[in-house]
């Protein structure tokens, strides 16, 4: 066995979501400094070898198969698209434990992959019905990404408001990458339709908030996104970010001890000019400590250890109390409206089970 513990971090260096990837690195690179300040991980030290996630999922998989399969990392872990996860999950499921980061559109019970992030049942469905309460707000148009997660997330939330005084009335895909939304802004001038359900990732939704805004429609629809963070505030400018809401397990400046804690340590190692302290990054820091939880409970971080282990734990977080229900992680979930390049926490709207 190799005297340090490695790990395949697979966050987004390029492309749509890479502007996630500072944020990513600078958080990881955290919670590695302060495992290895102490026991690491399993009584080893740790390493992070990166890979760029901004790329064709399967030239992702294939890296991080060449990396598991030459026995150069013990793990994987990281912030990427479920269209990436997927890919890694057909190419390295069962060898090796995954803490796959981001949010999600449901279960995936491949050997080995925990499901570290937040899901339509306790972040998006919630929102919606915070939202309806308190703006009335009951028809809405989802504009999302054209892949796995934003398609299976709509459907899922469809399927979920029927019933309920709110629902969805339309749908538009576009690929990742896309710059131009003027079709899909033209068609919501035209809809019945109170609110839009955002499922665009990182630069895309930069360039649809800017569009959207410069038409006008933010004057008369609400925006709600499980996927804006602080970065995409920033690029998109204060102008483009009126009417938009957020939900998340974690912003920065949520008013609670451990993301205090948390923020504090960030900015004491970075400096006040880090990049963006976000939901995105601090998933990164959650995978790496998550890993090292495994660890104490398990003995090891082997696909055979931590398969044995029970489901039901409780542990802390800067997301606060986290409960482990077998591969996926329940917690609590924020919903804040963006003001200006910030955001300004309304309302928990989930908590962990």
């Amino acid at each position: 066995m190799r005297e340090q513990l490695s790990i395949a971090f697979v966050v987004p260096l390029q492309g749509p979501t890479g502007i996630y990837g500072p944020s990513c690195l600078a958080c990881a690179q955290l919670a590695v400094e302060q495992l290895n300040a102490g026991r690491g991980i399993a009584g080893r030290q740790v390493e992070l070898v990166q890979v760029d996630a901004g790329r064709a999922p399967s030239a992702v998989a294939e890296e991080v198969g060449r990396l598991v399969d030459s026995g150069r990392v013990d793990a994987v872990a990281g912030w990427h698209i479920s269209a990436v996860r997927v890919a890694l999950t057909r190419r390295i499921g069962g060898k090796v434990v995954y803490a796959f980061a981001a949010m999600h559109e449901g279960g995936d019970d491949t050997p080995g992959v925990f499901m570290l992030g937040e899901r339509p049942v306790n972040q998006l469905l919630p929102a919606t019905h915070w939202i309806g309460a308190q703006h009335g707000v009951r028809r809405w148009a989802v504009v999302g990404n054209d892949y796995i997660y934003p398609r299976v997330t709509a459907t899922t939330t469809t399927k979920a408001l029927q019933g309920s005084a709110s629902s969805i009335v339309q749908s538009d895909f576009v690929p990742l990458g896309t710059s131009d939304f003027s079709s899909v802004i033209q068609g919501l001038e035209q809809a019945d339709v109170e609110g839009v359900i955002m499922l665009l990732m990182g630069q895309d939704a930069v360039h649809f908030n800017r569009q959207f805004a410069k038409a006008g429609l933010s004057e008369r629809l609400l925006r709600l996104s499980p996927a804006i963070e602080e970065n995409t505030l920033l690029a998109a400018g204060p102008t483009a970010n009126k009417g938009l809401y957020a939900a998340a397990a974690y912003f920065d400046g949520l008013a609670t001890t451990e993301s205090g804690e948390f923020a504090r340590d960030y900015y004491a190692r970075f400096g006040t000019w880090a990049p963006a302290l976000n939901a995105v990054g601090e998933s990164c820091y959650e995978a790496v400590r998550f890993l090292a939880r495994l660890g104490e409970m398990a003995g090891s971080i082997s696909i055979d250890a931590v398969s044995a282990l029970p489901t039901g734990h409780f542990y802390d977080s800067p997301r606060g109390l986290l409960r482990l229900d077998g591969n996926l992680v329940d917690q609590d979930v924020y919903l804040a409206s963006a003001n200006g390049l910030e955001f300004t926490v309304e309302d928990q709207i989930a908590r962990t089970g």
